[in-house]
């Protein structure tokens, strides 16, 4: 009986019909709760982040991220195969350079930090998808996503503020590094820095150089966020002065974002990303209705680090807490998420 249908009906009729809608009926027992279940979680649905740097048997704990490290190169084997065991197809790269400069050159050195992570892995774990972030905040000696508009650079451009961030030379950085990587064995390429152009300069240059078959994963709706705060110690990359709100988006701005979505998917990216997760929720389920290709969205260092401070304070259960905001992400559209939660929730969901 529809809704308008009830008022030609008798009062009584009326409260008869609505007393037999009992939508509780199929949460009686844990049984049948899964098997009304509308989004799961599987362990397929995650990648793991990985900070990697210079050194020998190390596993530096990051203080504010709890649970999560910086791992030397020696130390990745058996880091990878713990992955791989857990059922996590994924991992996505982060390096902390041995030496940082203008330009953040390890990123596009043969011999850099992850060029030599990615072959590491991929021969521990060969079925392992390893994505690049591919970015040079982490490798540059100012902390900021490419080349910086200084007097002393050689792209100076005197029309552009001081400190402003060099767009197309930038690209073409990126291009250059994002080739190095693809040769060192990445499956995925992974822009970061919400520069203009940057999915279809690292597309291109992938293509000529016989790489076409290497995906790109855009970070095509990134904000400008505070919740990105721990990652930066994790990284070892803050910016030395400003901040990235040049470059990134405007938390504030939804048809922005969809916006920029639409420009990568243009230039020809294969995988969207939404970061930070939970506070665009709206916007990754916009992109989920709009756009066809495969969604990721980031559950960033901040959001993990709220939970696990919460729980340490006996506010939150952390293992439930952390798993509802994975599956209110998947339910708002992704179809993969990058959290430091992955190798927990993956054992979590195991034992349930």
């Amino acid at each position: 009986m529809a809704e308008h249908d009830l008022k030609t009906k008798p009062a009584e009729e009326v409260a008869t019909f609505r007393r037999s809608l009992r939508p509780r009926r199929l949460r009686l027992s844990a049984s049948l709760r899964r098997l009304v279940r509308e989004t799961s979680l599987k362990p397929d649905d995650f990648i793991y982040p990985l900070f990697i740097r210079h050194g020998r048997d190390q596993r530096i704990p990051i203080d504010s991220m709890p649970g999560q490290f910086q791992l030397t190169l020696d130390r990745l084997p058996a880091e990878a195969k713990a992955i791989a065991d857990l059922g996590l197809p994924a991992v996505i790269l982060f390096g902390i350079p041995a030496e940082k400069d203008t330009c953040g050159s390890d990123n596009f050195d043969p011999e850099g930090i992850i060029p030599r992570a990615i072959g590491i892995i991929k021969e521990a774990a060969p079925d392992l998808v390893v994505i690049s972030d591919m970015c040079f905040c982490e490798y540059t000696d100012h902390g900021h996503c490419g080349l910086i508009n200084t007097p002393d650079n050689p792209h100076f451009d005197p029309n552009l503020p001081l400190g402003y961030l060099l767009n197309d030379p930038t690209l073409e950085l990126l291009a250059r590094a994002s080739v190095i990587h693809a040769r060192a064995g990445a499956d995925i390429i992974a822009p970061s820095g919400m520069l203009d152009g940057m999915v279809a300069s690292i597309r291109q240059a992938l293509d000529a150089d016989a790489m076409s078959h290497v995906a790109v994963m855009s970070y095509a709706a990134k904000a400008a966020s505070v919740f990105y705060g721990p990652f930066r110690d994790a990284a070892e990359s803050p910016p030395s002065f400003g901040d990235r709100k040049q470059y990134q988006l405007d938390p504030a701005n939804r048809r922005e974002a969809l916006k920029e979505i639409a420009l990568d998917v243009g230039e020809g990216a294969d995988i969207l990303l939404v970061k930070p997760a939970l506070p665009s929720l709206d916007i990754l389920n916009e992109a989920r209705r709009r756009f066809d290709l495969p969604l990721a969205a980031y559950q960033v260092s901040g959001e993990y680090a709220m939970i696990h401070g919460a729980a340490r304070q006996g506010w939150l259960d952390l293992e439930g807490a952390a798993l509802e905001s994975l599956i209110s992400i998947k339910r708002a559209g992704a179809d993969m998420i990058i959290s430091y939660f992955a190798k927990d929730a993956a054992a979590w969901l195991d034992s349930a």
